[in-house]
């Protein structure tokens, strides 16, 4: 399996110019929907230190955790279940602002290290995707590339208490086991995390998985440019014409998340 992972792209933020870059960040969307990325600007410092708080914050009682439960849309703290006894999770709604980074850490009565780490590490991960996502619509041509300018960025901080039988949608970089499947094949070739190295996943343009490889508890930390929370999503003009009509009616966020959690709700309206 170690020689098909080479062909998940590596994509070096330093070393190209900026039209081959944007090119080779478009063709890995469009081939596989994910793609790693090295010499990002996120230090290594940094991503160490913050899985080490996102550890520290898993690690507080109970009662403590649950003072941050549903603080802020999309926020909070996530228990253990009856319906999903292997995960629980921390999330920032807008991880890249001071407010309401603060909120959640007043909740936890985090210390003021901790607060500066989760803040840092936010506006590190959310300039990082809204630089992604310029230079994709560069790519395409799109005339205003900074649509997105007003998306909020969510973080969630994950831990999973894997049993060997396991199989689960996250992993982290020191079991591994997330996979991505080729359009092409329709097989599915892994995604070894490297160190200093992060995966960029295009949400549900990606099919992917994630398998339990050893029984072991998991940190994950993922981060999330979410879509407008006052208007609708829809293609941009570029992409339509009269050979390449609209298929679909706009759809909101919160109508997409509905989409995405109801089975009854799998396919929307079309035009």
């Amino acid at each position: 399996m170690a020689e098909l992972d080479e062909v998940i792209p590596t994509i070096d933020l330093k070393e190209i110019p900026d039209k081959i870059l944007n090119q080779k960040i478009r063709e890995a969307s469009e081939r596989w929907g994910c793609f790693r990325v090295i010499n990002h600007g996120v230090s290594l410092s940094l991503m160490c230190e913050m899985k080490k708080t996102v550890r520290e914050l898993h690690e507080l009682p109970l009662e403590v955790k649950m003072l941050n439960t549903d603080v802020l849309l999309g926020g909070g703290y996530k228990p253990r279940s009856d319906l999903n006894p292997l995960y629980e999770s921390f999330g920032v709604f807008d991880m890249a602002s001071p407010q309401v980074v603060n909120t959640f850490c007043d909740q936890l009565e985090a210390s003021a290290n901790q607060r500066e780490i989760i803040l840092k590490y936010g506006k590190s991960i959310d300039g990082l995707a809204r630089d992604l996502a310029r230079r994709l619509g560069e790519s395409y041509q799109i005339a205003e590339t900074d649509f997105f300018k007003e998306w909020p960025s969510q973080l969630r901080m994950n831990k999973y208490h894997f049993k060997p039988e396991t199989i689960v949608l996250q992993g982290d970089e020191n079991v591994g086991g997330l996979e991505a499947m080729d359009t092409s094949s329709r097989t599915f070739f892994p995604i070894n995390t490297l160190l200093n190295t992060l995966t960029i996943n295009l949400g549900d343009t990606a099919t992917h998985r994630v398998q339990c490889k050893e029984a072991t508890v998991r940190i994950s930390i993922s981060s999330f440019l979410l879509g407008p929370m006052d208007r609708g999503i829809e293609p941009p003009s570029e992409f339509v014409d009269a050979e390449h009509p609209r298929l679909y009616k706009p759809v909101t966020d919160e109508e997409l998340r509905k989409i995405r959690l109801s089975p009854n709700l799998r396919t929307f309206i079309t035009i």
